[in-house]
């Protein structure tokens, strides 16, 4: 078998024996790394040290991995200025945060036939939040229903080490948003989308 050493280095091809040997003088794992090569291939290391750091590598991974979570707020075509701000604070509060948002404007009755309304309103708060976020699917028809979904500038972890370094600083704004909001809006509907798959250990 051709034998490494536990600093990486090559020792050579060497018997089963003579490797077992230099892994019990040496108070080391003989590991298999690499069974299918010709010669098979194999390592002198600390087994249950390697395992470990493997085992806290994937923790470290697991407490870092971000789900990806898209909100929700519900239009209507003819939304008055106060009701268009509010929601517009959320949407800003959600991008801010690095969550995307799904916009959605309903029509009903006679509104159905005037699509131009809602892709105006579309259009018009893409451009109000353009530094928070960008548009990630454009504008488009669904039944009574017109979806845009804009996605953050800043990506979910970045956002949560702004919010650790606001609240580590006094005075500063609360992560929660600069108004002190906690809660989302009423039509605020949070959908978890798969989350992306931790990388495994090595």
């Amino acid at each position: 078998m051709r034998l490494v050493g536990p600093a990486g280095e090559q020792v050579g091809i060497v018997r089963v024996e003579d490797a077992l040997r230099l892994a019990q003088e040496a108070d080391l794992d003989l590991v298999e790394v690499a069974p299918l090569a010709k010669p098979p291939v194999a390592k002198l290391m600390d087994y249950g040290k390697f395992k470990y750091e493997a085992a806290m590598k994937a923790r470290e991974a697991r407490k870092n991995q971000v789900n990806t979570v898209i909100k929700e707020i519900k239009l209507r075509p003819k939304i008055d200025i106060h009701d268009y701000g509010t929601k517009k604070g959320h949407v800003e509060r959600f991008l801010k945060a690095g969550d995307k948002v799904k916009v959605t404007i309903m029509f009903r009755g006679r509104e159905q036939s005037r699509p131009e309304l809602g892709f105006r309103l579309l259009q018009r708060l893409a451009e109000d939040v353009i530094e928070l976020g960008f548009v990630e699917s454009a504008p488009k028809q669904d039944g009574r229903n017109m979806i845009m979904v804009l996605g953050p500038t800043k990506k979910k972890a970045e956002a949560r080490a702004e919010q650790r370094r606001r609240r580590e600083t006094p005075g500063s704004p609360s992560a929660t948003g600069e108004h002190g909001e906690t809660d989302p809006a009423p039509e605020a509907v949070a959908e978890p989308v798969a989350a992306p798959t931790s990388p495994s250990a090595v």
